[in-house]
């Protein structure tokens, strides 16, 4: 018996388990189940790097054998046979998936129904899978660190290995996107997840994952609003115009009066009285599109007549902005 330190997925040797036995001997050719994986040790090897047959406890050792990566933490059982270790690991492996698709639909139904009531924090469910033990504690820690109070990032799972179908099953019911660092998926899970529209990501850089993540993050909030002055108007006369209303001789102090998209407000001794749009823009006679700086021009304040001389008009749009974390 022992304990996995750590386990990866090895480029030659497949997956790999460093283990700390703790009772008893393992030794080559024992047939083997750790968390919900089996195996037959086919080779054992020291922290020094030597070759061993058998390893008892105490001493931390390399396994290979493994038909998947397991967990750090999981314990290493060996058992009568290889059809022995199978039917443990699988039945493990079921009740995993069927625990973590049931808790993942609730708690994903609880938040959605929290999510709609306050209309307020947005979240992005996330499945990290990698090569090696420390790259996904690094990886979750570091994605993890990119939640702000108005976007929450959520780990709903995290392992060593390729993607395989509980992973993609898992990040369906979750809404989640799968993150692979150094690995891929198998051809099943490609197929699923292709069929249940999850979003696999692949790198082999952690800062592209961050700085991908992180627009991802930022594009569920909502933009930004910002205000951009455009130009201010001195008003000079005052005239009434029959179906027009009032019409206000300007003088452009700075920067351009425009139509388009343009708000405008009504200022009188530094305090704003009206909001509202330009309802008419003219030069002389004719209508104008734009009145730059320096100009006289006519304008009327859709639904205001209440002008005075000595008001300013002070045009401005509104322009949305991407949020940024």
């Amino acid at each position: 018996r022992g304990v996995v330190l750590e386990a990866k997925l090895d480029k030659g040797r497949g997956p790999v388990a460093t283990v700390l036995i703790q009772a008893g001997t393992l030794r080559i050719g024992d047939s083997f189940v750790v968390g919900s994986v089996s195996g037959r040790v086919r080779g054992l090897t020291s922290d020094k790097g030597e070759r061993l047959k058998e390893a008892g406890p105490s001493i931390p050792i390399e396994v290979i054998g493994l038909l998947g990566v397991p967990e750090a933490g999981d314990q290493l059982v060996v058992v009568k046979d290889e059809r022995a270790a199978r039917e443990i690991a699988q039945a493990r492996h079921q009740k995993q998936k069927d625990v973590g698709l049931a808790s993942s639909s609730r708690r994903t139904l609880e938040e959605l129904y929290a999510e709609s009531k306050d209309g307020e924090i947005k979240e992005l469910p996330l499945l990290i899978k990698a090569d090696v033990q420390g790259s996904v504690g690094a990886l979750g820690d570091a994605l993890l660190k990119i939640s702000t109070n108005a976007v929450k990032l959520k780990l709903i799972h995290s392992g060593v290995g390729g993607i395989n179908e509980t992973d993609v099953l898992l990040a369906a019911a979750s809404k989640a996107i799968i993150i692979g660092f150094h690995v891929r998926p198998d051809s099943k899970a490609a197929a699923i997840a292709e069929r249940e529209g999850v979003e696999i990501r692949l790198y082999t850089i952690i800062y592209n994952i961050l700085d991908d993540i992180r627009s991802a993050a930022e594009g569920l909030l909502a933009p930004t609003i910002k205000e951009r002055v455009m130009g201010h108007a001195e008003v000079r006369q005052l005239f009434s115009v029959p179906k027009m209303g009032t019409i206000a001789g300007c003088y452009i102090n700075d920067g351009s009066i425009s139509r388009a998209n343009t708000k405008v407000r009504v200022v009188r001794d530094q305090v704003t009285i009206y909001e509202g749009k330009i309802g008419s823009l003219r030069r002389f006679k004719d209508d104008a599109r734009e009145v730059q700086q320096g100009y006289e021009c006519g304008i009327g304040v859709e639904n205001f007549n209440d002008l005075k001389v000595g008001d300013v008009l002070e045009a401005y749009v509104l322009e949305e902005e991407a949020t940024k974390l």
